[in-house]
């Protein structure tokens, strides 16, 4: 079982303080199953404790984007399908990057070797101002 760390990062130099973990048993896992997992944890630990602002990968429908995440405007349980829907539509349309160590990963259906201590980075790609 490898511990893999997901740290987010965007292009203006912004890094969340810390990662945060998730144990997967797998050796081997497509990208897209990782995203999946990523995103179904995070959908998880919010609608365990529904706060007022949603700190994910992709921004649900029906958000406003924050200094610390997306704000819903009406309470309510986030559907991690749907989110991982959002996720994957913003990968192929290059809304973020994924790197596994220093390599990129463009495939959604390649294949990631996942050994003890795995950093997967998503670099969220952000909007130049004028361009």
């Amino acid at each position: 079982m490898a511990m893999v760390t997901f740290v987010d990062e965007t292009t203006s130099g912004d890094r969340r303080d810390a990662g945060w973990g998730l144990e997967i048993a797998e050796e081997r896992l497509a990208l897209r199953e990782l995203i999946r997992r990523r995103v179904f944890q995070e959908v998880a630990e919010y609608n365990a404790r529904t706060p007022r602002v949603f700190q994910g990968l992709v921004q649900p429908e029906d958000t406003e984007r924050v200094l610390n995440g997306y704000a819903l405007r009406t309470p309510r349980r986030i559907d991690p399908e749907a989110q991982t829907e959002l996720a994957l539509k913003a990968f192929a349309g290059n809304g973020f990057l994924v790197l596994v160590g220093d390599r990129q990963i463009t495939d959604l259906d390649e294949e990631i070797e996942l050994t003890l201590g795995t950093e997967v980075t998503f670099l969220k790609l952000v909007a130049l101002v004028g361009g």
